[in-house]
This record gives C-alpha cells, sequence and structure tokens, in this order.
C-alpha cells in the first residue's frame, strides 16, 4: 500500500493494529454509523503521519476534523464541533505550511522539531485560559452537552495545537491528555447510543497512538541534534 510504503515496522504495526481494531468495535455495533468509521481510519492515519513528522499528517488533521465536527453535532457536542472547526482544523492547516517551511533537511517530508521560548510558554498558557473561558460560556450558552468536560477538552485541545504548531514534541502529552477527556465524553454518549462505542475504540487507540508520537518525536530530536 502506497499510504504506507515509508512506514518503519513499528510505524506500520501501530497503524495496522489501529486500523483493525476500529474496524472489529464497527462491527460489533448493531447501528452502523459509517461517518464514525471513516472519521475513526482517517484520524488513526493521521497520527502516524504526524508521528513521522511529516506535514501529510497535518492535511489529513484536517480532513479528520471535518467528519468529527459533523459526529460531534449530532451529539450536539458543540464544543468539540467549534474546537475542531474553529481551531484545530485551522491550526493543522497553518501547521502544515510551518512544517513545510520547516523541514529538517532540504528535500525531507520530516519537519525540523524547536524547543518553545519562555515567552511563547506564557502565551500559551494565557491564550488556553482566555479560549476556555470564553469557550465555556458560549457552550453553555448553546447548552451543551456534558459542559464541565467538553470545557477541559477545548483546554487541552487549544495547548496541544499550539504546540503542534511550534513544531514541539509535548504537543503528543497535551494530545494524550485530550484523547483522556474524549474518552469520557463519548463514553457518556455511547451510554445513550452505543452507536458511539467505536469513538470510544477511536481515542483509546488515539491515547495509544499519541504516546506513540511523542516517544518517537523525542528520538527524532536528539538524532536531529547530533
Amino acid at each position: 500500500m502506497k499510504i504506507c510504503s515509508k512506514f518503519s515496522q513499528t510505524e506500520f504495526f501501530v497503524w495496522f493494529s489501529s486500523i483493525i481494531l476500529i474496524i472489529i468495535s464497527f462491527m460489533f455495533v448493531s447501528e452502523k454509523d459509517y461517518l464514525t468509521l471513516i472519521a475513526s481510519l482517517i484520524g488513526a492515519t493521521a497520527l502516524i503521519y504526524v508521528a513521522k513528522g511529516e506535514p501529510l499528517g497535518q492535511i489529513l488533521t484536517v480532513v479528520f476534523s471535518v467528519f468529527y465536527s459533523v459526529i460531534s453535532f449530532k451529539f450536539r457536542y458543540y464544543g468539540e464541533m467549534i474546537t475542531y472547526l474553529g481551531m484545530t482544523a485551522p491550526i493543522a492547516f497553518l501547521s502544515t505550511v510551518s512544517w513545510l517551511k520547516n523541514p529538517y533537511k532540504k528535500g525531507k517530508a520530516e519537519v525540523k522539531i524547536s524547543k518553545l521560548s519562555r515567552n511563547k510558554i506564557i502565551l500559551m498558557i494565557a491564550l488556553t485560559v482566555l479560549v476556555t473561558i470564553g469557550s465555556y460560556f458560549i457552550l453553555k450558552y448553546f447548552n451543551t452537552a456534558n459542559l464541565f468536560m467538553s470545557s477541559v477538552s477545548i483546554a487541552t485541545s487549544f495547548s496541544a495545537s499550539y504546540l503542534m504548531l511550534f513544531r514541539n514534541p509535548f504537543y503528543a502529552v497535551a494530545y494524550a491528555a485530550n484523547d483522556v477527556v474524549l474518552i469520557i465524553l463519548w463514553i457518556l454518549a455511547a451510554l445513550d447510543n452505543i452507536q458511539y462505542l467505536p469513538m470510544i475504540v477511536c481515542f483509546v487507540i488515539f491515547f495509544i497512538n499519541d504516546l506513540f508520537g511523542f516517544v518517537s518525536w523525542q528520538k527524532r530530536k536528539k538524532q536531529q541534534e547530533i
């Protein structure tokens, strides 16, 4: 398969295992939502390319964000819809541009990993607080399901997107934290409608993939510093 032709054995194992688990979980649900299946497959593939530090991962993240926003809207998770359409997708697009402009080596797809300055860290914290507080009142106005957890999701997702934009390995830690929040959100959704079970499996897999991404980026960072 061309899409995974550049994967290492470990990357291929993580990707292939993720795809199989997503498909199996989908088969066990009587009320099938094919949009959920497509979004999960795209998301799992995006994470592997992001872990490799390749811009294609960001492009796939934009596509995933659109699908995921539609799914979130259907269950009144307006926070997720707003987050992914209004924040994750645009920042993933900007990250694509940033990554293409900052390759590790000329002619290589791998992005050059960067450290955050003190000022950028302070800015990230300040923006995360402001975005989260502002979003809380917006989501409350629209009667968003599971308001508190939806607000926490915005905080973790924004910090992850910020770190991703600036090519920092800790993007994966922030996304892993976001995955935990989303697992809880979709467990609550699945209690109402079992068709959302694949979304739980999806974000469990995302959590594992994000941890893999952090390890991968730390390894690449050391290689780039040689």
